[in-house]
């Protein structure tokens, strides 16, 4: 764990900022003890899970040692930008946490863990409570910062646990702005040509579009670009077929996206994933919600296949891409999805433009970098 965030004179924020720092890396807080917020969201490794495992890290391991989900772990980078979900006027869904929006805001997010069966495991809230109050320093700080009789109640405790997590992810150690794009726009330092180049593409409606879903301020006046709209959309994501066979559920199981949502129940939600920021997606890989592509530049050519023929093939396995998982409220029947093809030069040149969105602490995880 690094050292803590905050001296001695802290804020009402700050402290429980502190506090959920600690209980960001307690492993007790999972049934077997082996797990912590950071053991998925790994601060070393851009907040993903980056721990060997049988699927590549493609989904997370259990608690229990032997239990996959069905979806990667996103980064918990820059996560608190995320607003709480809406639906505008026209039926279009934004915000929310998880990459179903289940959840509103970092609270709710930071609570779901440890309750999840193929996750932290713990029975129930009151069994994490008794957890928390094994420690005499929580015990008293819990009692400082959210009254004398927090512990009398364990779904209040349960809540002020979720919420000084949630005040953590808050902090610039998640969403320093210090990456090489950040430092450009600055005018400290300059884009390379073929950086250059990714940036014209990326920003350009013309020629790919990618700011209509990845891009909240206007060109110009990017800093602190989050690099999503936070919207939703099925993009015809492929089921990994890797990960359906270790956690059991089967290629026929299909992952509805947003219409897992528990108050969501419109079918022209079905397969539609929310919208990822693109801070650090260098570093963390693999890449969709279930982990199916392996490489940045794979997932580029995903994208592209819609709109070039010479995109048959999968380069991850020389064989033609998959089938939609969910073969409804396609993405590309959308006008917005239409671009041009892209040659070989311009997909390097955005991913080249896409490294220089890591943070400067994770530069050294960059391929060919010391």
């Amino acid at each position: 764990m690094p050292p803590l965030l905050y001296g001695a004179e802290l804020t009402e924020a700050g402290a429980k900022a502190q506090l959920g720092q600690l209980l960001f890396f307690d492993v007790n807080l999972s049934n077997n003890r082996s797990q912590s917020c950071a053991t998925c969201h790994n601060p070393e490794h851009g907040f993903i899970d980056n721990r060997a495992n049988a699927l590549n890290a493609m989904v997370s391991l259990g608690d229990d040692g032997y239990s996959f989900g069905d979806r990667n772990a996103p980064t918990a980078s820059y996560a608190s930008f995320i607003p709480v979900i809406t639906r505008t006027d026209a039926g279009v869904f934004r915000g929310g946490q998880f990459l179903d929006g289940r959840e509103r805001d970092l609270a709710g997010q930071a609570g779901g863990p440890p309750l999840n069966p193929l996750e932290m495991g713990m029975p129930d809230k009151a069994s994490v409570v008794a957890r928390l109050q094994e420690n005499d320093y929580y015990f008293k700080r819990f009692a400082d910062l959210y009254g004398d009789d927090i512990f009398q109640d364990s779904e209040a405790a349960y809540h002020a646990m979720a919420d000084s997590i949630a005040e953590f992810e808050k902090t610039d150690f998640f969403s320093p702005f210090d990456s090489k794009y950040d430092r450009y726009i600055k005018g400290e330092v300059e884009l390379s040509q073929q950086e250059s180049l990714g940036e014209a593409l990326f920003f350009s409606q013309q020629f790919t579009n990618c700011n209509g879903c990845h891009q909240l301020k206007t060109f110009g006046n990017s800093l602190g670009e989050t690099f999503s709209n936070y919207e939703y959309h099925n993009l015809g994501v492929p089921v990994n077929l890797a990960v359906r066979t270790a956690n059991g559920l089967g290629a026929d199981h299909l992952d509805r996206g947003l219409l897992e949502h528990p108050r969501i129940d419109d079918e022209n939600q079905a397969g539609k994933f929310k919208v990822p920021t693109l801070r650090n997606v260098a570093v963390t890989g693999p890449y969709m919600h279930n982990g199916v592509f392996e490489d940045l530049r794979t997932t580029i050519l995903f994208y592209d296949k819609f709109n070039n023929s010479t995109r048959q093939l999968n380069p991850e396995t020389g064989q033609p891409w998959g089938a939609a998982e969910v073969n409804q409220n396609l993405a590309l029947e959308d006008e917005e999805f239409d671009a041009p093809a892209l040659t070989d030069k311009e997909v390097d040149a955005l991913v080249a433009f896409l490294i220089t969105l890591t943070d400067q602490r994770y530069e050294h995880l960059l391929v060919g970098e010391e």
